[in-house]
């Protein structure tokens, strides 16, 4: 075993394996571990950007070597443990996990077909920490001490594998294999099931906002959100032809409601990979686009990352390689029902988005399709990629086996659309993705959160998750309004279940309504659901959600301020209140409310029937209730009523925001 300072980091070897660590952006360190391994910082399957340059304190003894790069240090002892510490403090951060008998706290188990490891990475556990990002999750908890999370993108699941602790630091295990973390009490486990390496990242803050802000230094920051991008956005499945969707507009406007974004969903093509309009629905794009645009409406287009195999570009990107295969050369489906011939299945291939070639082929197919007609929004639906079953061994991508890369698979496909519109000029960029990984977020990536029922239990888990998505650097986040399966507009339940989830959706980064609408068939989806425009849901649902459509176009000037931040800093719009409140102690328990900035307060209604609910408010400011202008004191629960008509709003100490028209 030896320990050696190699130019501006640390080694340790013993026999071929080896660990390295370095400086990696202020206060952050990169550990890096192989067997018999060259490692190299142009690496593909990374989400770090090159780092600043650092100059480093390092020491190294005949029994332990360290390394300090501002107010983090680590410790690497004669047998490979590593411990990090505050240096301000002194305090220990976090520490690699000592079994009390000799087994291996960190182990490479080798595969006996490939030069490939499943690698396994335990850590020490502190009474009282607690963990919260890991991208989306719909497990409806925001403390995920405890939790077990596969590590492997799927529809309503984000994997972004940054995890923010309560101890004060941030962790990225930076690796899109596929495999699983156990946030256990006893010790935290990351295990990726096929890879070349232990690649981790670790960073301190003196508070939430700098720890986020060191994550995305290191990751990317989000572009600045267009403007258009904060008003409301109308969606359903699905308008079939441009008549159709004109018309929707036309009321929108016809009535006096805002409108800045109408969504064309799928089937609007020849064939599914036929990246361009059915001349017989949909038959003068450009018109379209016109007409819409003198509305002041932009047009999103659903794209979707799979190909008929009757589709007329399949044979071409078959046999350039472009697409997704199997370790046995034969091409990686999921099967679809067949839109032009009801009843029926058709087996669908996907275009392989880690391949520059193949990103950059399917830039010039939506180029043609779409983007010369002046279409410029594209939402990435099933961009995890959705395979079912979930096979990821027997995927073979551009960069390797499916176990090792896949969950990268959606961070290159936003990649795909940023790049090809950053080529035409193009500066407002936004793409709309059921999945990410972490960096996505510099690619213009917003996030839903997937294909969801319609309950108030789902609406519950959808707060959870957009902090923290929010968490794990994504600022740009939606959910469906109203959940997209099975929402029957004649249901008084759904009715005010719609409501509710418009009224948090206000303070939300985007506002979207979409769904699958009863009556309907969700077998036969590839037909209209029902009707999904506000005014869907009987007279008093109606005014209710214009209420809320004039308020959030009251908010907009303040949302665009939180779009920049989110920018400039990677705070994201929607914030635990531990967030500016970390001396707090209650307000890293409360997981049903949240800031919405600096400066406002949400507490959502989650249940049926609920007119009031417990609100806690933080120590450390005043609170002035936005509908009746009563002030409290932070650091206590309250009861806050709640009318069908709104939710508890709070500002914070003398900030003032257009909440009642009357402002």
């Amino acid at each position: 075993m030896t320990l050696q300072k190699k130019q501006d980091r640390i080694i340790w070897r013993k026999g071929q394996a080896f660990i390295q660590i370095e400086a990696w952006g202020p206060d952050a360190l990169r550990v890096r571990g192989a067997l018999n391994l060259q490692l190299s910082d142009d690496d593909p399957l990374s989400a770090l950007l090159t780092p600043p340059p650092a100059s480093p304190e390092i020491s190294i003894g005949r029994r332990k070597a360290r390394i300090r790069n501002g107010a983090l240090a680590a410790e690497i002892d004669e047998k490979g443990f590593i411990r990090f510490v505050n240096t301000v403090t002194g305090e220990e951060v976090l520490e690699e996990f000592r079994p009390p008998l000799p087994h291996p706290h960190r182990r490479f188990i080798a595969s006996m077909d490939s030069d490939h490891f499943g690698v396994q990475m335990r850590f020490k556990a502190y009474e009282g920490e607690r963990f919260y990002g890991l991208g989306q999750q719909q497990h409806g908890l925001l403390d995920q001490k405890g939790a077990v999370i596969d590590l492997l993108q799927r529809n309503g699941e984000v994997i972004i594998p940054f995890l923010f602790s309560s101890r004060g630091y941030g962790f990225l295990w930076n690796n899109p294999a596929v495999g699983r973390v156990e946030l256990g009490r006893n010790h935290t486990r990351w295990i990726a099931e096929s890879t070349k390496k232990l690649d981790y990242w670790i960073t301190l803050g003196a508070s939430p906002a700098q720890i986020l802000q060191r994550y995305v230094d290191a990751t990317g920051h989000a572009p600045m959100m267009p403007e258009w991008a904060s008003g409301f956005w109308q969606c359903k499945l699905r308008y079939e032809t441009q008549e159709e969707l004109l018309a929707i507009a036309r009321e929108y406007k016809k009535r006096g409601l805002p409108l800045s974004v109408i969504v064309i969903d799928f089937f609007h093509w020849p064939h599914m990979g036929e990246w361009r309009f059915d001349s017989a629905d949909w038959p003068d794009p450009a018109g379209l686009v016109r007409e819409l645009d003198e509305m002041g409406v932009k047009v999103k287009v659903s794209v979707w990352p799979t190909m008929n195999f009757d589709s007329a570009y399949f044979q071409e990107a078959r046999e350039r390689g472009l697409l997704v295969e199997t370790n046995r050369g034969v091409l990686a489906t999921r099967l679809m029902t067949d839109a032009n011939a009801p009843g029926s299945t058709i087996p669908l291939a996907y275009y392989d988005a880690t391949n520059p070639e193949a990103r950059a082929w399917l830039w010039e197919r939506i180029r043609e399709g779409y983007y010369q007609h002046g279409i410029k929004i594209f939402w990435l639906d099933v961009g995890e990629p959705e395979l079912i079953p979930d096979d990821p061994d027997n995927l073979r991508y551009h960069l390797g086996n499916g176990l090792a890369v896949t969950n990268i698979y959606p961070m290159m496909h936003a990649r795909a659309f940023y790049e090809g519109l950053r080529s035409e000029g193009e500066e407002e960029i936004l793409t709309y993705n059921r999945s990410a990984w972490a960096g996505s977020q510099r690619y213009g990536a917003a996030v839903w959160s997937g294909d969801i029922p319609s309950t108030f239990e789902t609406l519950q888990t959808q707060v959870r998750a957009g902090l923290s998505i929010g968490l794990s650097g994504i600022p740009w986040w939606a959910s469906d309004i109203g959940g997209f399966y099975d929402g029957d507009p004649q249901d008084p339940v759904f009715r005010e279940l719609m409501v509710r989830w418009f009224q948090y959706s206000v303070f939300t980064p985007i506002l979207r309504l979409h769904g699958y609408r009863k009556p309907g068939d969700i077998e036969r989806f590839w037909e209209r659901g029902g009707a999904n425009e506000v005014w869907s849901f009987g007279d008093e649902v109606y005014g209710l959600l214009v209420q809320q459509l004039f308020l959030r176009e009251r908010l907009r000037p303040y949302i665009m301020r939180l779009m920049a931040d989110a920018s400039a800093t990677g705070a994201p719009p929607m914030r635990p209140l531990f967030f500016h409140f970390p001396e707090d102690e209650a307000a890293w328990r409360i997981e049903d409310s949240y800031l919405f900035g600096p400066d406002l307060l949400v507490a959502p209604i989650l249940q049926w029937g609920q007119r009031r609910r417990q609100v806690y408010l933080p120590s450390g400011a005043s609170w002035r209730d936005a509908w009746s202008d009563q002030i409290f004191e932070g650091g206590q629960w309250i009861t806050a009523d709640a009318p069908l008509s709104h939710i508890p709003l709070f500002l914070r100490d003398d900030a003032h925001l257009p909440i009642r028209e009357v402002d």
